[in-house]
């Protein structure tokens, strides 16, 4: 704890206890069903605490700044994954969650306290009135836009705003002498979820979900028919690196592979009566084959869509043991405009497993550093280094296959982390970012020619004629790096391709991007090679095989039994 917070505790300890209850009051008052009470008689004796630290302490008390302060810390002592969001924040927070923001639709870098516009979003404000990447702020409504004061935060404040308002930019473009000037009605900026969808080969498709938000499930679903008219005959879902979202968005969409009855998922908490959710019957894609790809920053929702798979036996999960977040929050916003996510329930798989790995209440050190952890025992590289709690085998409701509490989600097929080319050199350009830096400048200076290629083959075939690597190697150089020539060798592959789909990116799409990625991808080279020879389906394992039939009393219910199966 800092300092300042040290000279504070005694205050914020009691405004801690009285924010606590005040928190558990506006549940009350504006939550039905699973209602909080207040906790006791002694909360009067404590919000009288609060009057009196007002009233009669001897210094005033920044009453506002105390509460702000204390909010984080209340929520840390319950579990790690409830949330104090400050005002400030929540717009931000909910844009990805909502698929959509008000503001004018650019993403941009800061270049010598110059705002630089990377990408224009597709269907956004600034789309429409014509703005390119490559343009450079000078002014927002005739007021100089640049400077050391510009900063993220500062630019996206004055970026952003109510739909229909409007704002002038006056921008510096690339081939023209004077100034440019644009007015823009700044509207609403839609952010997708599925950040890439084609035919990996000729009759697999593959799409990539960033996050689960409001409209994730109907972009998942457009992402599919689309593909189905190209031939499709299975698909790869890839939720690696994404870290959940909505609750109910990741029930439907797994409902769309499911048969009616089939248990999805379930929550239970003090105050949360169990719920269920079954699948309806009404999925468009039942008996599509499918394969999951997920890795440990796959958390919340992911876990829920690639739990409800595996556990069903509808298709196989691969990659690499999951996150494990397995606490479901609701938002609870106040009057200023601040928020909190509060934990209300635990969540459990079909066959009854909560996936929530362990934690302290508090800050929890080990909980945080986890990721980190498991890479230096060596679970990404081996699946044996993978605790698993054997005694407590957990089985699907149709092939009895053992899956186990792992703290996460273990994939049906594990794929190693790609290692090779890794050295010191490439740790170093990494932590300070130059890659994208070089990027970034590279493709500034060569605008013009860059312009002329509009497909991975051709962009990458001339960046190879450009010698990149090389290039970026002497950059580096220049910016603190030390030129390591046997290094560079050894990690050529793999720095070419992120500079390549850094420039991809920027040039092409994300889906482009992840296109290029995915051609030297070992976990969906993989999952294409399962759907190409028609072995998405689970096998029931060999009775003699089978560790003990142990099924965990009272996980299953009877009717999710009867109804389970695998869609196939």
């Amino acid at each position: 704890m800092t300092n300042k917070n040290s000279r504070l505790t005694p205050i914020i300890i009691a405004v801690s206890v009285v924010a606590g209850i005040l928190i558990g009051t506006f549940y009350t008052e504006h939550f039905s069903g699973n209602r909080l009470g207040i906790i006791n008689s002694s909360s009067n004796k404590l919000n009288a605490l609060l009057r009196i630290i007002n009233d009669q302490y001897m210094d005033e008390v920044p009453m506002d700044s105390i509460v702000e302060e204390a909010m984080p810390l209340i929520l840390e002592e319950l579990d790690p994954h409830s949330k104090y969001i400050p005002a400030k924040d929540v717009a931000a927070v909910n844009s990805e969650l909502e698929g959509k923001f008000s503001g004018v639709g650019l993403i941009f870098q800061i270049n010598r306290d110059t705002i630089v516009i990377n990408k224009v979003v597709t269907g956004g404000p600034s789309e429409k009135v014509g703005l390119l990447p490559g343009d450079r702020i000078l002014k927002v409504d005739g007021q100089p836009f640049t400077g050391k004061k510009i900063d993220s935060e500062y630019a996206t404040s004055h970026l952003r705003g109510e739909k229909g308002s409007k704002v002038k930019l006056t921008v510096k473009r690339y081939g023209h002498e004077e100034p440019l000037d644009f007015t823009i009605t700044r509207g609403d900026v839609p952010v997708s979820s599925v950040k890439a969808a084609y035919m990996f080969d000729s009759q697999t498709g593959y799409i990539r979900i960033e996050n689960f938000g409001r409209t994730t499930h109907m972009e998942m679903l457009n992402a599919l028919a689309i593909l189905s008219h190209k031939g499709m005959k299975g698909v790869i879902i890839d939720l690696r690196g994404n870290m959940g979202g909505i609750f109910e968005t990741a029930v439907l969409m797994a409902n769309e592979f499911l048969s009616r009855g089939q248990l999805i998922v379930y929550a239970e908490g003090r105050k949360y009566p169990r719920e269920d959710k079954r699948a309806n019957g009404n999925g468009s894609f039942q008996k599509l084959p499918l394969v999951v790809l997920v890795d440990e920053y796959s958390a919340s929702s992911s876990e829920i869509f690639a739990g409800a798979i595996q556990d069903n036996d509808r298709g196989l999960v691969v990659g690499r043991r999951t996150f494990g977040k397995g606490l479901v929050q609701q938002p609870i916003e106040f009057s200023d405009g601040s928020a909190i996510r509060l934990t209300i329930a635990r969540y459990y798989t079909a066959a009854g497993r909560c996936i929530q790995r362990p934690y302290n209440r508090g800050y929890d050190e080990n909980y945080e550093l986890d990721i980190l952890n498991r890479y230096n025992r060596g679970e990404f590289s081996h699946r044996d280094s993978i605790h698993l709690n054997t005694e407590k085998p957990f089985y699907t409701t149709r092939l009895h296959r053992p899956v186990y509490e792992a703290s996460g989600i273990m994939p049906d097929i594990f794929v190693p982390l790609d290692t090779l080319g890794y050295t010191s050199w490439l740790l170093a350009v990494r932590n300070l970012y130059l890659p994208e830096q070089f990027c970034f400048n590279y493709i500034d200076t060569h605008r013009g020619e860059l312009q002329e290629y509009s497909d991975i083959e051709d962009l990458t075939a001339y960046l190879k004629k450009e010698r990149i690597v090389e290039k970026f190697a002497s950059y580096a150089n220049s910016h603190g790096v030390k030129r390591r020539n046997l290094m560079i060798r050894k990690s050529y592959g793999v720095i070419e391709e992120r500079l390549f789909a850094n420039i991809i990116y920027t040039l092409l799409g994300e889906s482009s991007m992840y296109q290029y990625l995915n051609e030297h991808d070992d976990t969906v080279i993989a999952a294409a090679e399962l759907v190409r020879e028609g072995k998405t389906y689970p096998q029931a394992p060999e009775e003699e095989d089978s560790p003990g039939r142990k099924e965990k009393k009272g996980a299953l219910q009877p009717d999710a039994r009867a109804a389970s199966g695998s869609g196939k």
